[in-house]
């Protein structure tokens, strides 16, 4: 799209992290902005996630490990990976085409794409702390990042992860220590923790607050946020686009950006986007421990996520591939319970509160699809799995160049929509 051509109001459907840095990247470049959600701010997977920055974590989900599960743990409720049987035609063919990416060849050719973006999101969450005004919430460092695991086995996993990452080209700095180690640093951790690695140059955020925070920003900057707005269809009219809502209503616009997660196909289907966007579910609730924890902690062979946020401490886990509108199970808050349990002393892990379920946009190959559409008016920005909150504020970027006929950060040629 020429830079002349660039258009004077644009429509974001989905007030997550995702809809919101586009919304704030094209402000930067004088465009009117109207930002609506079915739901309200973070309504979706924006709310309730681990908010990890971490580049040296920003990995494709489909390593091929993910098939040494085998059929059996995949259909335990207290596995990680949980994918209940099913006959949903949609389901099926996401599960096919995510297991013909599980290789090793096609899994280090992603893992080199994530390399080349490398620590480009968090330059992206840093412009955001610059604008004017600079949302009231910040990320913090991790200073460190720490990793745990109960045996030494279970480290290797990870750390050759991490040297893959330095082979395709990125930088992680990280520190391989002791169990005694790791509990002097969080005296939270218990014994069941023998091994741990400390990860540096990352950041974390409090989802929540950060949310409202960059909502707040963008409503202050000019745009307009409408929320309980039901998007139902989207019309391309030649010379602009409609925004059908439920009840009749109707926004009309010289562009849109469909950022709704997990939903994303079922706006942007008609316009030639064919890749299967799956909702890969997470869980999290949150507890208060005896002493709060300093760092963001991840158990890898447990897949739990753990961050302080301020007054409470969020545990997060699970990838569940099942229907995004389906209800809260509490078989998986369990799971998490019994595999976070042994890793922590000084937590009463039955005095949960904020029990959460969220719908992670999930594609076959770990990419997400980011750019315009058959429609040079209609763009898509999803499929981020669980790295939606690590690259929202690039997405955004990447979405306004494009649409405003500026060069795009690089990496972005990997995430066209249309692929």
């Amino acid at each position: 799209m020429a830079k002349t051509t660039a258009p004077e109001h644009v429509v974001v459907v989905g007030a997550g992290i995702i809809g919101l840095s586009t919304a704030w990247y094209l402000q930067e470049h004088g465009i009117k902005v109207t930002v609506v959600d079915r739901g309200g701010v973070a309504s979706g997977s924006s709310w309730g996630n681990a908010g990890w920055i971490t580049p040296a974590l920003t990995l494709p989900l489909s390593e091929p490990t993910v098939l040494t599960y085998g059929l059996k743990a995949m259909l335990d409720p207290a596995s990680p990976l949980y994918i209940p049987f099913t006959t949903d035609p949609a389901l099926l063919r996401f599960l096919l085409g995510f297991a013909r990416n599980c290789t090793p060849g096609k899994w280090r050719a992603a893992m080199a794409v994530f390399a080349e973006i490398g620590r480009s999101g968090i330059d992206a969450f840093a412009e955001l702390a610059a604008g004017n005004p600079p949302p009231a919430e910040t990320t913090h460092p991790a200073d460190p990042f720490l990793a745990g695991f109960s045996s030494l086995k279970d480290r290797e996993a990870l750390v050759k992860e991490l040297h893959v990452i330095r082979e395709t080209g990125g930088a992680v700095d990280f520190t391989l220590i002791s169990g005694e180690e790791i509990r002097t640093l969080e005296p939270t951790l218990g014994s069941g923790v023998v091994a741990g690695v400390e990860i540096r140059n990352q950041r974390y955020l409090n989802p929540p607050a950060f949310m409202e925070s960059l909502a707040e920003t963008v409503v202050s900057r000019g745009a307009e946020l409408l929320t309980a707005f039901n998007v139902v269809d989207i019309r391309d009219n030649g010379s602009g686009v409609d925004v059908v809502a439920s009840e009749g209503r109707l926004l009309k616009a010289d562009a849109v950006v469909l950022a709704t997660g997990a939903w994303l196909g079922r706006l942007a289907r008609k316009f030639g986007l064919k890749r299967v966007v799956q909702a890969g579910r997470g869980y999290s609730f949150s507890v208060v421990p005896e002493a709060m924890p300093r760092h963001p902690i991840y158990f890898p062979a447990q897949r739990v996520a753990c961050t302080p946020l301020g007054d409470r401490f969020r545990v997060a886990g699970m990838m569940e591939f099942k229907d995004a509108d389906a209800p809260l199970d509490p078989r998986r808050i369990r799971a998490i319970v019994e595999a976070a349990s042994p890793m922590f002393t000084g937590i009463d892990f039955e005095d949960r509160a904020e029990e959460w379920v969220g719908s992670r946009p999930c594609t076959t190959d770990g990419f997400p699809l980011v750019g315009a559409t058959r429609s040079p008016r209609v763009h898509v920005a999803g499929g981020h799995g669980m790295w939606g909150v690590a690259l929202g504020p690039l997405t955004g970027k990447m979405v306004a160049a494009e649409l405003t006929g500026n060069t795009p950060p690089a990496g972005m040629q990997h995430f066209n929509p249309l692929r």
